[in-house]
């Protein structure tokens, strides 16, 4: 019985780009299915702008972009008549700190299948009809070393880690026993599909919705495809007002009733299936070498499009911790950090998605509203952080407005040694922690990290505002001549002081630390607890004060 690093079940977006991050640092990676095929569900409709900076991160952005397209005006009717159209994005633009302004619409099965064949380039293959039915973790928890796991085949493996990313009904939180706390609603219930309709039956540049007093029915073009449509709609109810299974025709009744387009203009209708407004949480997201991410850990209403991001979310948190803690750097309990950081942003989505969706159906109640009400600037994940938690280091003498937590900006800047244009995530991007040092001042500290940590996963990166002579800049430095790394970090006062600042950016994108530029000591502690020793271990004391 083999014994892989990390045993990933359940091959949705959460577990293959958590498969992604982990296999890219060489862990021992396996992810497993209970479906025996790839399912092609209608489900989510795309990342949201955070999400599509991890996929940056992963390396598969610019294909997500090119198999999707932007998020659509929403064109609303009321008594099959157009009444209004609202596009939520129209104000919105890219930004120097956020190049993405915008979620993309993506087939949720396409979205996974780029995924699929990102993983496949490390070598690791999803493995599909394997059900995990039995865990049994080692004597004494961390210490014992291993996860025993049995499938339905009969057949047993052996993982160091364990991640359910297993859905809502996850078979790896029943058999911890965790709890899933929460209540599902018997009466807010959609029947969804993907449909083709005939060909030029409605305007494909826009999502469709009609919302009526008595039902409603969405629909919304696939990309992709020529005739392929998203189908949402208020169920068919029997005599006693229970809500009907979707069936193909009765999809065809819906759009009959509702729209002004005829049943049989809907010529194909599959993947049927029931929506229930499910909103639930389990208590712990870590028992032991096991941990929960995604709809396992947490099913949240359907507005605002937070549960496939929440869950994508959780699992770039995830892998850089599993891989400092794999690779012998970091103990242990830098896993804590993971249900400590992600349980309370996993409660406020769902306080969030429940409040998107009491505003839409309070929207739709009026002729002309629409989803739009589900959409704010909370939904697209750019201001999730954790100044709360345990690796957040708040230094007293932080000379900017950055606080440690948050997530680390985006900035246009250039390669210092060639000029290359390039972007700050760019230079981010990668399993690392990264140390930023603005100011001459923060040589320092840059060298001491480098010389300690620069083969232990960190990399350092000078950032030259444009009166600083870059003559000898290390590769990897970037150049800020138009100054917006440094306005998006806040350091353009410790530099115009001529003192300086570091930053330290964890491998997740998020600030770990700020520092001023002569604190060597605080930045090798933060990396310390991150990283171990390093170096510092084998040199004699007087030579490694600068990052002690």
């Amino acid at each position: 019985m083999g014994m892989t690093d990390v045993l990933i079940v359940g091959a949705g977006p959460t577990g293959l780009v958590l498969a992604c991050d982990l296999a890219r640092r060489g862990t021992a990676v396996r992810i497993v299915d209970r479906s025996p095929a790839p399912p092609r569900t209608s489900r989510a409709k795309g990342p949201n702008p955070r999400s599509l900076e991890i996929l940056d991160d992963l390396g598969v952005a610019e294909e997500v972009l090119a198999a999707g397209s932007a998020p659509l005006p929403m064109l609303k009717y009321r008594d099959r008549l157009p009444v209004a159209e609202a596009d939520p994005w129209a104000d919105s633009a890219p930004s120097p700190d956020a190049p993405y302004d915008r979620g993309w619409l993506i087939a949720q099965w396409r979205l996974e299948e780029i995924l699929r064949d990102r993983l496949a380039g490390y070598g690791v293959r999803v493995e599909p009809g394997r059900e995990v039915v039995g865990l049994a973790q080692g004597t004494g928890g961390d210490d014992g070393g291993r996860v025993d796991v049995t499938y339905a085949d009969g057949s047993a493996g052996r993982a160091r880690y364990v991640v359910g990313c297993d859905g809502a009904h996850s078979s790896v939180r029943k058999l911890l026993g965790i709890g899933f706390v929460g209540a599902t609603d018997e009466d807010q219930v959609m029947v969804c599909g993907d449909v083709d309709l005939a060909e030029g039956s409605l305007d494909r540049t826009r999502w469709h919705q009609w919302f009526d007093e008595d039902g409603a029915v969405m629909l919304c073009p696939i990309p992709g495809t020529r005739t392929g449509w998203w189908f949402q709609a208020g169920p068919e109810r029997d005599g006693r007002g229970r809500p009907l299974a979707p069936t193909a025709d009765g999809f065809r009744r819906l759009l009959a009733r509702h729209t002004a387009l005829p049943g049989r203009s809907l010529t194909r209708a599959e993947l049927l299936s029931t929506y229930r407004v499910n909103v639930r949480m389990a208590d712990r997201f870590r028992v032991g070498r096991v941990l929960l991410a995604g709809d396992a850990a947490h099913v949240h209403a359907i507005a605002g499009g937070l549960g496939m991001n929440t869950g994508i979310q959780d699992a770039f948190n995830l892998g850089w911790k599993l891989g400092l803690v794999l690779a012998g750097h970091a103990d242990a309990r830098l896993l804590d950090t993971y249900e400590e950081e992600r349980l309370p942003v996993a409660a406020r989505t769902l306080d969030l998605a429940s409040e998107r969706l009491r505003a839409t159906l309070e929207a739709i109640r009026r002729p002309g509203g629409g989803l739009e009400a589900a959409i704010t600037s909370d939904t697209t994940g750019l201001g999730v952080g954790y100044r709360w938690s345990s690796l957040a280091a708040h230094h007293t003498d932080a000379p900017t407005e950055s606080a440690a937590g948050d997530r680390a900006p985006d900035a246009p800047c250039a390669d210092a040694v060639t000029g290359a244009p390039t972007r700050l995530h760019r230079v981010l991007a990668g399993p690392r922690t990264t140390v930023l040092g603005f100011g001459a001042g923060s040589s320092a500290a840059l060298r001491g990290a480098a010389d300690a940590y620069g083969d232990a996963g960190v990399r350092t990166c000078r950032v030259y505002a444009a009166h600083e002579d870059r003559a000898g800049a290390e590769p990897g430095s970037v150049a800020d001549d138009a100054g917006h790394v440094a306005a998006a970090y806040g350091t353009e006062a410790s530099i115009r002081a001529g003192t300086g600042t570091v930053v330290v950016v964890r491998p997740d994108h998020h600030v770990g630390l700020v520092a001023p530029a002569d604190d060597a000591r605080s930045v090798g502690e933060y990396l310390r607890r991150l990283h171990g020793a390093g170096r510092s271990a084998e040199r004699p004391s007087g030579t490694v004060d600068a990052v002690r």
